[in-house]
């Protein structure tokens, strides 16, 4: 039929559990509830466990042991649970997940959606022009160094297709793979976008308020793909056009759309600077020579900044 379709191989899910509560994710702990591994969070006197940012006050009298298995209160000055602490969990337990989550025949992609954790000089979201820009998107992916990382800081580290530690092969050919596509026989290639929620603000503060909010920039590509919404072409991709981001619901004064997809052309000079020289010296004379044109054309764009 043309599509690319997608099928689910795993089983269950994993996550960061610091931060994920009732407020933040309700699904996730509903899912959690039973049947799960935790490792290294903080665990409870009455079998329960706890972590930061789960936003559950403790019953009187329960105290907490810390992922170092310490006796541990808030007044210690250290979390209870590693930053990195996470939960795994059957996914069959997922409140919402997909009646087709299991389809052996799997589902059409309509739509790839690529991200890194970027706080500065990368908007909240744009489209890819074309289906050889969106590789190049995926190709020069990059984000700031987390807890999961062997790398500490806050280093921005090149993660292409958010697969750096999971490259089994040459990453030239794996580029030219996602390439030849676009050479199928009727082939309908979905829109390729790239998603940051993690921009913030001169003051440090976060500038998009994260966590159920993003369905909001989902919404937008879904209208995109059915020719609702608008875009207005800048130097990285299509951006939302004003009014097309439904922000009903959000305070006039807590979401600045002017810094949230503020393109500054010093910050992407550079970034075009860094991503020859990673393509230099990791790919070499085996990038495509589509991606090697993809990148003169941001350059290009940058410059009529």
């Amino acid at each position: 039929e043309g599509n690319l379709r997608a099928i689910n191989p795993e089983n269950g899910f994993f996550g960061v559990a610091p931060g994920t509560s009732a407020k933040t994710n309700p699904n996730a702990m509903e899912t959690i509830c039973k049947n799960t591994v935790f490792t290294n969070v903080a665990e409870t006197s009455d079998g329960g466990v706890y972590w930061e940012g789960m936003d559950q006050e403790l019953p009187e009298g329960v105290t907490v042991t810390s992922w170092k298995n310490n006796p541990w209160t808030s007044q210690d000055g250290e979390p209870c649970a590693h930053p990195n602490s996470r939960f795994c969990t059957p996914a069959s337990q997922c409140p919402i997940i997909d009646p087709q989550w299991e389809s052996p025949e799997g589902v059409p992609i309509e739509a790839i959606i690529f991200g890194g954790r970027r706080p500065e000089g990368v908007p909240l979201v744009y489209e890819a022009f074309s289906w050889q820009h969106g590789v190049f998107v995926g190709a020069t992916m990059r984000s700031e160094a987390t807890a999961a990382a062997e790398h500490k800081g806050k280093l921005i580290m090149n993660d292409p297709f958010a697969m750096r530690p999971f490259f089994g092969y040459n990453f030239g050919r794996y580029l030219s793979h996602w390439l030849s596509m676009a050479g199928r026989p009727k082939a309908k290639l979905p829109k390729i976008f790239h998603v940051n929620w993690f921009r913030k603000s001169q003051s440090g503060s976060f500038l998009w308020p994260g966590f159920g909010d993003n369905i909001r920039v989902l919404e937008w590509m879904f209208r995109r793909l059915d020719g609702e919404a608008g875009a207005m072409p800048s130097a990285v991709g299509y951006l939302p056009c004003k009014g097309s981001l439904n922000l009903e619901g959000l305070g006039e004064n807590q979401v600045n759309l002017e810094e949230l997809f503020g393109l500054s052309k010093d910050f992407w000079q550079k970034e075009v600077e860094d991503i020859r020289a990673y393509f230099d010296i990791q790919v070499n004379d085996d990038l495509p020579n589509e991606v090697a044109k993809q990148l003169e054309c941001l350059e290009h764009r940058v410059r009529q900044m």
